[in-house]
């Protein structure tokens, strides 16, 4: 089964634009269509690294590595990640480390996966039960400003910030079978 390309929506060109404004340097992924057009975008930049992970929690480390360096990192996940990282999140609070991921909703909006479900109906309390603030967008129309409050919370205040972007911005799924 393939997902068929389309062009990238104007919340996500305006999520890497805010990320470029403010001086992200290093963005580490899973691969993910949600997260496809700033993945792209990050691979074509000069100014960014663009580091592919084996798993999620490898990017909590790498972003606080990043601050640590002198650099400002973003994590992009899906929502099954976040389970993968709850261990890893203790780093942060341990350490205060300012942390700033976008996270791409499954398990919700027209799902079509039940294995998404457990954790996409979960994410929000793992992460807070972290410590970590949540925001979510839900509307096109508000991903840049949510995603820019976030990047100011996460690198001016020092917080640790999970935009979680909801599976309706995505969409429903189109699979088709070769």
């Amino acid at each position: 089964m393939t997902q068929t390309a389309t062009a990238a929506p104007a919340w996500q060109q305006a999520i890497f634009k805010v990320l470029k404004e403010n001086n992200i340097r290093q963005i580490a992924y899973v691969p993910d269509a949600g997260h496809a057009h700033v993945i792209r975008s990050a691979q074509a930049d000069p100014d960014i690294h663009d580091i592919v992970l084996t798993t999620e929690e490898e990017g909590v480390a790498i972003a606080s590595g990043a601050w640590l360096g002198g650099q400002r990192a973003a994590l992009l996940m899906q929502s099954s990640g976040v389970g993968n990282c709850v261990n890893m999140f203790s780093l942060l609070r341990s350490c205060n480390f300012p942390f700033l991921t976008l996270v791409t909703m499954r398990g919700e909006y027209a799902e079509f996966n039940p294995w998404q479900g457990p954790m996409g109906q979960t994410t929000q309390r793992a992460l807070e039960l972290m410590g970590i603030t949540v925001m979510r967008a839900s509307k096109p129309e508000d991903v840049e400003e949510i995603v820019s409050a976030a990047v100011d919370a996460v690198f001016l205040a020092g917080e640790q910030v999970a935009v979680l972007l909801s599976q309706s911005l995505i969409g429903r799924k189109k699979w088709e079978r070769k």
